[in-house]
């Protein structure tokens, strides 16, 4: 085992996982060490959190003890390479958890809130959007509304389409959506024809209700083939939206020239991803415009920086996943992240219900459309252990999609 030999290094002595449900899943890793210092890291991975928990139990954290907590990029190679199965959202998760939690565990030894070791904040705080939904287009603009008043300027609209009897983004809890809703997936059913035609009009109506300074996003959900999804962005051009997120699934990431070739809309793509080589073809041919990779799934904070530095290189801005399956201890470490990249862009923020919040206090604090992370050392975010005791792992699975033949396709 490769250690610092000096008197400076801080051995880790112990790490757990807490599993917790305050009204959602969340899988903690805990880092202690000799120093009394520990860290936190989320690795929570939406409808298949036990995998990632197993993942940590069962091979990862046996490899930490006895290592210095500070050797964080040391620590990054060993779990990454050493696995030999390089990436995946398992892997990725479980060693965004580990990495984490290590900065976490520097920031507290050095007496300073995570993002001055990162070089600094860039800005003075992190401008995030909301998220306005509503099963008809006067009910997502009474919401957009809403989010306007509580000071975003930036606001993701949804809208239920007319014969589809659910809709992706649509929920009854306007604040708290959580998709993850079963214990077996519900299966929902898709016609991207009726979707083409209605979100233009929502649009449409949004700028003449809304007016030309907020920003306006708009999710598909990787639904779309690149020939539709050009479609969309051109017939959406009129209403310049912010940014037009996963038209289609990236896994061939060349797809995205087709849409490229049509339509002028930004796009932003990667809350799935979990490498740098998930966006590399997209990022140094200037396919996207927001990158949206986030701390848990792309392999923490040391990863995420490395893939901000390429986007960095292409004029591509960062736009990190904020949902509410990415715990506090998560959206702390984007907001530090956010804080110091020179190319942030946007962050998303769903709002954590009062059970979540509880069980893990935190630091940040949302003011006019901002986030700050705040000024506590590390993260700024703890965990009550014995409240999260209380909330018991429920299963819960996301939806699955159907055409209105049944074939199956993208949720």
């Amino acid at each position: 085992m490769f250690m610092t030999h000096n008197s400076k290094s801080l051995p880790i002595t112990a790490a757990r996982v807490v599993i917790t449900c305050p009204g959602r899943n969340f899988v903690t890793l805990k880092i202690e060490t000799a120093a009394g210092v520990y860290g936190l890291g989320d690795a929570t991975l939406n409808g298949r959190e036990l995998s990632v928990a197993s993942y940590l139990n069962d091979h990862v954290i046996p490899c930490l003890i006895g290592r210095d907590a500070h050797q964080i990029e040391d620590v990054w190679q060993y779990l990454y390479r050493g696995a030999y199965w390089r990436r995946g959202p398992v892997t990725m998760s479980a060693i965004a958890a580990v990495d984490t939690a290590l900065w976490d565990i520097k920031a507290k030894v050095a007496g300073l809130p995570l993002y001055q070791l990162l070089g600094g904040a860039c800005r003075s705080g992190v401008r995030v959007y909301g998220h306005a939904n509503g099963q008809t287009v006067a009910e997502t603009l009474a919401e957009a509304r809403r989010y306007r008043d509580l000071g975003y300027t930036a606001i993701r609209l949804q809208s239920g389409i007319p014969g589809l009897a659910s809709t992706y983004g649509v929920s009854r809890d306007k604040m708290f959506y959580e998709p993850a809703d079963g214990a077996l997936p519900t299966e929902n059913l898709w016609s991207t024809q009726k979707y083409l035609a209605a979100t233009p009009e929502l649009f449409k109506a949004a700028r003449a209700s809304l007016g030309p300074d907020i920003d306006l996003l708009h999710d598909t959900h990787h639904r779309l083939t690149p020939i539709e999804a050009a479609r969309l962005g051109k017939d959406l051009e009129p209403y310049r939206l912010f940014w037009l997120e996963d038209t289609v699934p990236a896994e061939n990431q060349a797809s995205f020239r087709l849409i490229r070739q049509h339509t002028t809309t930004p796009l932003a793509v990667g809350e799935v991803f979990n490498s740098i080589w998930d966006c590399k073809q997209l990022i140094e041919e200037q396919l996207i415009d927001y990158i949206r990779s986030t701390v848990v799934h792309a392999g923490g904070i040391t990863h995420l920086r490395r893939v901000a530095a390429l986007a960095d290189l292409y004029h591509v801005k960062t736009g990190c996943h904020g949902a509410t399956d990415l715990s506090p201890v998560c959206m702390a470490a984007a907001l530090h992240f956010d804080l110091s990249v020179p190319n942030f862009g946007l962050q998303e923020y769903m709002r954590h219900t009062p059970e979540t919040d509880a069980v893990f206090p935190h630091t940040y604090t949302f003011d006019q459309g901002m986030l700050h992370p705040g000024d506590a050392p590390g993260l700024g975010v703890d965990l009550d252990e014995a409240l999260a005791a209380n909330y018991p792992y429920q299963r819960a699975y996301l939806p699955v999609n159907r055409l209105e033949d049944g074939t199956m396709t993208n949720w």
